[in-house]
């Protein structure tokens, strides 16, 4: 090392502390050969931490006496890559968050646990000369092993750990089986996936579609961000898949983001029929071991195209040429805990760093991208029909007041899904609630179950027979009496998925039902085996929540009952009519998506309100056009932003006189055009135990309020309430419940 040569590493440890560590270089490593990105190993507390090099500097903020040496270099070349750190380092400065902590979260687990960046490979089974040789019916009383004889016959291939568990049935102990016999092998693969054997061509272009790919293609190679907003079953993956081969034919690699690990399975097959190029997919059903092998396979290039949920958009591609961000209104995208970033926001800041292009598509999108699209920060690109022979569906108010109701549906519903059934179509009904019911009621004295660590009433489960708070994940048996008045007259109150798949079985019992809820789609390959039994027709109605309202094809769907939609009409949350509007219209695209007419029936006790009467119009711009007119005169996004202090604790009153505390801080910074509100309770005050307050900030300008985080956020861990509470900043907050 030259004398001149900087003499210390400044390291992001992941830690909650709003700055970075400065250390000696471990002995004997040469530091002007380090670069920035590398994992080294250093002393932190009484312990030690794997953390990422930010810079060597010639001036360590503390005196040099005083520093640690780190212990280990842990990289041959940088885990983090130069534009993924720009992003992390664009990250910890826009949402005032320890940037150790924002650098951890871009790196798989194994990574952050200092493992090798190497990759192991993925397992299959595929069958031996022997195995091919096996008569399957020679394996009648084996059912399992025989099971998966037919599923390997038919994926010449092989088949991974994914497609095993969506098989359904337990599989490991037939497997060993079979593999003794010799007549199934094992191997480690790449975590790629390849290409599909069958190319499949895709259908022709309508006039719009044949634009937007002529647009996104000319624009390739620089900064552009296009909202695509397409109505549902107009052919917008159509457009991405045409967009993608230009760009794999250039030699770059595509990222496509989508919001539900649920979204992936079908599509992936339809990009691996389609581009015939290698590609992995990286969600949190993953394993550790599988998430860095799909990672590792993009680091280094030999994957052409990444599919993954949220965190996706900080996977490194050396030569990235596309980003896309399937139903960017989604509020998946939005990291509730730790990090609080938009998964959404990063893709525009990754692209135009880049300088390539991004596109955000929706059948319904955001408010915010529709006014960037107005402002002309976006540009608009328009697939107003359906794609093909596919018509729109027709839409119709069912006024339930005063009528007749059974569990939850009306007679008319009941008729009308007779009809299309007997007619050889499906049907689906969409309830946003799961479980059997949200409340249990004693019919004598009025007591409700309530959460004990919430203020929230628990959810019956019928099937298993318990309680179950939906914030917290408390849950209990039934109780057989009432405990506040010992009567046995205890009531199930509400309509949840659960209590409606029961109700349909018995007004249906000739035609197969399927629930698709988080609570049944709990077991890994329960959701793909679901699907897969709608597809073949073996289940008829469909009953579920938003996990199935966008992205999925259900060709033989041609009614759509929408239970409840008037929970989502009321509310203190600004944003809750824009997703009511998002999800009735999503879950309605599901009808009448290929030749067949669609029908779509939404129950209200309100069919005069004005926003149920937009959506029967099917006119989601003039609703988006209504709402925004109504923030931008009291100054609501996107006319102006937001940042949310939260803070909690055992103690009722510390996260209050904390919240206070800063309020007071803030103000004493004297930063204009910055407006405090509050502190006051959360809406739900008590939740996992523990007492919530909030503190809003709101300002015209996003310049003033983060100088004002800049200044505040920082000199934050000298209060003295500090150590009393938890406490997290939300810029841009999503949910502000």
């Amino acid at each position: 090392m030259t004398q001149d040569a900087p003499g210390f590493l400044r390291i992001a440890i992941p830690a909650p502390l709003q700055r970075s560590f400065d250390y000696l270089p471990p002995a004997g490593v040469e530091i002007a050969e380090l670069r920035s990105g590398t994992r080294v190993r250093v002393p932190f507390g009484r312990g030690q931490a794997v953390g990422v090099l930010l810079q060597c500097v010639t001036e360590a903020a503390v005196e040099a006496a005083r520093l640690r040496r780190a212990i280990e270099i842990l990289d041959d070349s940088p885990a983090v890559t130069e534009e993924i750190l720009q992003l992390c380092l664009w990250s910890a400065g826009y949402y005032h968050h320890p940037i150790g902590e924002v650098v951890a979260a871009a790196l798989p687990t194994l990574l952050r646990q200092g493992r090798s960046q190497r990759d192991s490979g993925v397992r299959h089974w595929s069958l031996t000369a022997a195995g091919h040789a096996i008569d399957i019916e020679q394996l009648r009383r084996s059912p399992r092993q025989a099971a998966l004889l037919a599923l390997l016959k038919r994926h010449e291939g092989g088949v991974d750990r994914a497609r095993l568990d969506a098989h359904g049935d337990p599989w490991q102990a037939a497997m060993r089986t079979l593999i003794a016999k010799g007549w199934v092998v094992m191997e480690e693969r790449s975590a790629l996936l390849a290409s599909a054997s069958a190319f499949e061509h895709g259908p022709s272009l309508n006039a719009d579609q044949q634009q937007a790919v002529d647009t996104l293609t000319g624009s390739l190679g620089e900064f552009q961000a296009f909202l695509l907003y397409g109505v549902t079953g107009s052919g917008k993956t159509e457009v991405y898949l045409r967009v993608i081969e230009q760009v794999l034919r250039q030699g770059k690699q595509a990222l496509v983001l989508v919001p539900e690990i649920g979204l992936t399975p079908q599509l992936v097959e339809r990009f691996r029929r389609r581009l015939q190029q290698p590609l992995v997919v990286l969600h949190s059903a993953l394993s550790d071991r599988e998430r860095l092998d799909a990672w590792l396979a993009a680091r280094t290039g030999r994957a052409a195209v990444v599919i993954g949920t949220r965190s996706a958009v900080f996977t490194p591609l050396p030569e990235i040429g596309l980003i896309i961000v399937d139903e960017e209104h989604d509020l998946s995208y939005k990291q509730q805990d730790g990090l609080r970033y938009s998964a959404r926001d990063l893709a525009l800041i990754r692209a135009r760093n880049a300088g390539i292009p991004v596109l955000l598509a929706s059948a319904t999108p955001s408010l915010e991208s529709l006014y960037n699209a107005e402002q002309s920060r976006y540009r608009l690109l328009r697939l107003p029909e359906r794609a093909g022979a596919a018509l729109h569906p027709s839409m119709q108010l069912l006024d339930v007041r005063s009528r007749p109701m059974q569990d939850g549906l009306s007679e008319l519903l009941l008729t009308r899904m007779r009809q299309h059934l007997d007619a050889g179509g499906q049907t689906l009904l969409f309830l946003n609630r799961r479980g059997f019911a949200p409340t249990l009621l004693c019919h004598d004295c009025g007591w409700i179950a309530q959460c004990r660590r919430c203020d929230a009433r628990m959810t019956l489960h019928h099937a298993q027979q318990r309680l179950r708070c939906h914030h917290c994940g408390a849950e209990r048996a039934i109780d057989s009496a009432c405990p506040a008045c010992d009567s046995a007259d205890l009531r199930a109150l509400g309509q949840g998925t659960e209590r409606m798949e029961q109700a349909l079985r018995q007004a249906f019992p000739e035609v197969g039902v399927v629930r698709i809820d988080r609570d049944s789609t709990r077991r890994k390959g329960e959701m793909q085996a679901r699907l897969d039994s709608i597809h073949d027709g073996s289940n008829r109605i469909l009953v579920g929540t938003q996990m199935l309202a966008k992205g999925h094809h259900f060709p033989d769907v041609t009614l759509v009952g929408v239970i409840d939609t008037d929970q989502g009409l009321f509310s203190a949350d600004f944003r809750a009519g824009e997703r009511m509007a998002q999800l009735v219209l999503q879950v309605a695209g599901r009808a009448g998506r290929a030749d067949k007419p669609g029908e779509v029936l939404i129950q209200t006790h309100f069919p005069n309100h004005p926003l149920l009467q937009l959506l029967v119009q099917q006119d989601y711009y003039r609703f988006a056009a209504a709402a925004l007119a109504e923030r931008a005169e009291v100054g609501l996004p996107p006319f102006g932003c937001l940042a949310l202090l939260r803070a909690e604790a055992p103690a009722r009153d510390a996260p209050q006189q904390f919240l206070q505390q800063v309020a007071e801080r803030a103000q004493a910074y004297r930063v204009r055009g910055v407006e405090l509100l509050g502190p006051v309770a959360a809406p739900m005050e008590r939740r996992q135990g523990r007492y919530r307050s909030q503190l809003l900030l709101q300002a015209a300008e996003r310049a003033d309020l983060h100088r004002l985080l800049a200044q505040l956020v920082p000199s934050l861990e000298s209060l003295k309430q500090t150590r009393k509470v938890r406490w997290s900043l939300d810029v841009d907050p999503m949910d502000l419940m």
